[in-house]
């Protein structure tokens, strides 16, 4: 099952409409939420589009929570749902109108493995009809999670655990890309498929131990209580007020009684609160009770002196900056973007000043909403305007993407943090007023807070910390969030200040090759309206690298215009941190695709014919389907298409058809290719049910491995033996006896086999030995062995002499081995043993 998300319906031109040119808000305030009728109305809409999709009967759709859009329109977060069980991570981003009309559909489609009917299983392969009955309680999967946590902690608010069913998903080279390097790979070259799924629980603690905050989220196998992921779910790094790092601010409080609080009741409503307020946690993890003074001057703007009071004016300092920042990102996102608060309907938030003691961190919470901010000890004060807009920006995350903090997924969840809090720096050093994000950042993250000058991140050359790649690996998505990250920030530099030519520059890009070769920037304020318009409208928990370079590029043709400099400067930018290829920024978007045509083929009886096109131009990566006379051939979706030819596909034509990734897709046909079958005398199958289409018979060992499995789709028909897969220690096989003739010339053993793998590197780990055994089981030869250094898209053609076993009974075996971790599939169709 391909998951490379795509955007479906294009979004109306009164979305953007106004927005492209002018300074105007991107969100609409204030707007009420769907009623239950309205909510119910577009569950149906979704409902009865599901043939659409594939899919079933139990497949549904569970609104999960909504946000403003645009004027006249509402974003809907939808989870896709299975028997009733949200299947992680499989999701939809709906904007609807004020007539309830579906505008656009972001989605990203995890279930489509599932409810085929082939059997029900708790750990399956794709193609299973799940069962969602659990083998253990919520209870116990939480209990497993805290003993292996903090077996002694406290919980801050009671532990969550929800059922879900979890894909565990692999990669895999798409088709153009079956022969490249690895350190040739570009992200475009790669997509996510479903490998199997788990009925697990998602299992959320929020706890502290020794003194220290301890936030994780966790999927627990619903079977047997085993971890099958886990990551930590902590977000980290007008009165008059003497900041520490801006000099005198003004910041807002409220008078009470003669007492002047830190609540700035012009900011936000409702919340712990009642608006916008800083508290003091008194070296504690709680959020304790608001900052209160007796004038309305606070602060001496100098570093909090370990172990002094929180109170007086030097313990007063942290909470200004808090209220600084927390006040300048407010307005930038309201007074730019129309987006009030964090959520975008203006409920208040607060931050937590002096968290714990000497603590080196400032984090977002999910479980209160809200920020904490420590006193450092190898830093300063963490309450920098970059590092509280940084905070404040994962805030906004939790409200719309919810980005997925591991993986690819998290790393941009970090970098969307990182790009808010420089642009929060932008407004705020500018005055903190306007409806546009001037320049004036210093694209360096919490270089304020380093007692060296040396800042936590550098957005123009994420390399120079040590740890974070400058550009997309394929390895990328292994690296803790704050590295991951780093591409992306860059990505986000050049798309607002552009690049450099000269190699020896901190600001260039070797991967910026079109012409010229220093890319021009589009300045902040249009950078942040195109990021923020897909990050919040388009991207879905598990949007990765890949995705979101489409989904920022839908989102500046929808903005500035298709083939405009803006959506240009989108496509350069990722192409200089390797996701996508480069364009001249005079070219224009990309033209249509391409396509080669097959050659004609001449083959004898039971060879295996093969034909093979090659894409250009468009976008890539390219779809492929092949046809034969005119008949779409299920599962040929790679650009080679190779079977075993009998004597009855003499004369077959054939052609392809490619669809480039672009977000208007061009399609193109090839021209056809004939098939020529030469018979030189009469060739006899003696192999049986060799494509799997007749059930299992006479197949034997583990014959559950045949069937029709949408993760590993046949080569011909729709049925193939799927071997492997596991990611555990596991011996799988397949064998059938057959009989060669005493009287055979020859005997050829062909067969499809497709390879992919979660492994990487030289080593074989797993492997699928090809062997001749006679009647008893003893090995007679082995013919080959395939493994997981042998992986590539699509399948091919295996051919074996067997004359040599003439007058023989024999077993053609295939066996399967895989160690204990990182799956390898071996996918067989379409074995064949001609005898003449």
């Amino acid at each position: 099952m391909n998951l490379r998300k795509t955007l479906i319906a294009a979004s109306l031109a009164a979305m953007s409409a106004g927005i492209a040119m002018a300074a105007e808000p991107l969100m609409a305030a204030g707007q009420a939420q769907s009623s239950p009728q309205e909510t119910a109305s577009l569950i149906a809409k979704l409902m009865s589009q599901r043939g659409n999709h594939g899919l079933v009967a139990d497949h549904g759709f569970v609104v999960a929570s909504e946000h403003p859009g645009v004027v006249g329109t509402k974003i809907h977060r939808v989870n896709h749902t299975f028997k009733n069980v949200r299947v992680w991570s499989s999701e939809s981003v709906v904007v609807t109108n004020d007539a309830g009309s579906i505008v656009s559909e972001s989605i990203s489609e995890r279930r489509q493995g599932l409810g085929l009917g082939l059997g029900q299983s708790f750990a399956g392969k794709a193609g299973t009809d799940i069962d969602v009955n659990p083998r253990i309680s919520g209870k116990q999967a939480t209990d497993l999670v805290v003993s292996k946590l903090a077996p002694t902690g406290t919980h801050i608010v009671p532990p969550k655990a929800e059922l879900i069913i979890y894909p565990v998903m692999k990669t895999v080279r798409v088709a153009s890309a079956v022969n490249k390097a690895e350190a040739a790979l570009n992200a475009m070259d790669l997509e996510e498929v479903v490998d199997h799924y788990e009925l697990a629980y998602f299992v959320q603690t929020r706890m502290t131990s020794n003194g220290r905050p301890n936030l994780n989220d966790s999927i627990v196998s619903a079977t047997d209580g085993h971890l099958i992921k886990q990551w930590s779910a902590m977000h980290t790094v007008v009165g008059v007020g003497h900041s520490e790092y801006n000099g005198d601010v003004p910041i807002n409080t409220t008078l009470s009684g003669g007492t002047y609080q830190m609540i700035d009741a012009s900011r936000g409503t409702g919340g712990t609160y009642g608006a916008m307020a800083i508290t003091n946690a008194n070296h504690t993890t709680s959020a304790g009770s608001v900052y209160t003074n007796s004038t309305n001057t606070w602060g001496d703007g100098q570093n909090y002196i370990s172990g002094g009071s929180t109170t007086n004016a030097n313990g007063q300092t942290a909470a200004v900056n808090a209220m600084w920042g927390l006040m300048n990102t407010y307005d930038m996102l309201t007074n730019t973007l129309g987006w009030q608060s964090l959520d975008g309907v203006n409920t208040a938030t607060y931050i937590a000043a002096h968290v714990n003691s000497n603590y080196d961190n400032a984090y977002y919470s999910d479980t209160c909403k809200c920020m904490y901010i420590g006193d450092g000890s190898s830093f300063t004060s963490l309450g920098s305007i970059d590092v509280i807009g940084h905070e404040m920006s994962h805030g906004v995350t939790a409200s719309t993407s919810n980005l997925t903090y591991s993986g690819e997924s998290g790393g941009l969840n970090e970098s969307n943090s990182d790009i808010g809090g420089e642009m929060v720096e932008a407004y705020a050093r500018n005055g903190g007023t306007g409806t546009t994000i001037p320049g004036g950042n210093d694209w360096m993250m919490g270089v304020e807070i380093s007692k060296t000058g040396t800042p936590l991140r550098w957005m123009y050359k994420p390399s120079k910390d040590g740890s974070s790649p400058n550009a997309w690996s394929s390895t990328v998505g292994n690296l803790d969030v704050h590295y991951s990250s780093g591409p992306n920030n860059r990505m986000y530099y050049f798309l607002s200040q552009g690049s450099n030519a000269t190699s020896s520059s901190d600001y260039y890009s070797a991967y910026l090759t079109k012409s010229p070769a220093a890319m021009t920037g589009i300045g902040n304020d249009k950078a942040y309206r195109i990021w923020f318009k897909a990050s919040t409208t388009k991207f879905t928990a598990s949007t990765n690298y890949a995705d979101a370079r489409s989904k920022v590029l839908a989102a500046a043709q929808e903005l500035y215009g298709v083939g405009s400099k803006e959506a240009i400067a989108v496509q350069r930018a990722y192409a200089a941190i390797n996701v996508g290829t480069d364009i001249d920024e005079t070219g224009g978007a990309p033209g249509p695709v391409t396509i080669s045509s097959p050659a004609n083929v001449t083959v004898a009886a039971g060879s295996a014919a093969s034909f093979s096109v090659s894409a250009s131009s468009g976008t890539a990566p390219y779809s492929y389907k092949w046809y034969r006379n005119g008949v779409l051939i299920s599962g040929a979706s790679s650009a080679t298409y190779s079977f075993t030819a009998q004597s009855t596909d003499n004369g077959a034509v054939f052609k392809v058809t490619v669809t480039d990734s672009a977000t208007t897709p061009t399609t193109a046909t090839s021209g056809n290719a004939t098939l020529t079958v030469t018979t030189g005398g009469t060739a006899t199958e003696t192999m049986v049910n060799g494509g799997f289409e007749s059930g299992t018979s006479p197949w034997t060992g583990n014959t559950g491995d045949i069937g029709t499995w949408s993760g590993e789709p046949a080569a011909t028909g729709t049925k193939d033996a799927w071997m492997g897969g596991n990611g555990s220690a596991i011996t799988e096989t397949l064998s059938q006896t057959v009989s060669i003739p005493s009287t055979a010339t020859s005997a050829t053993l062909t067969f499809a086999l497709h390879i992919d793998t979660a492994e990487s590197g030289s080593t074989a780990y797993d492997k699928l030995t090809v062997k001749v055994k006679n009647t008893a089981g003893t090995v007679l030869q082995t013919l080959a062995t395939y493994t997981n250094v042998n992986a590539a898209s699509g399948y091919q053609t295996r051919t074996f002499d067997l004359s040599a076993y003439k007058g023989q009974t024999v077993q053609v075996s295939f066996s399967e081995t895989e160690d204990s971790s990182l799956q390898t599939s071996f996918v067989l169709d379409n074995v064949s043993l001609m005898v003449k």
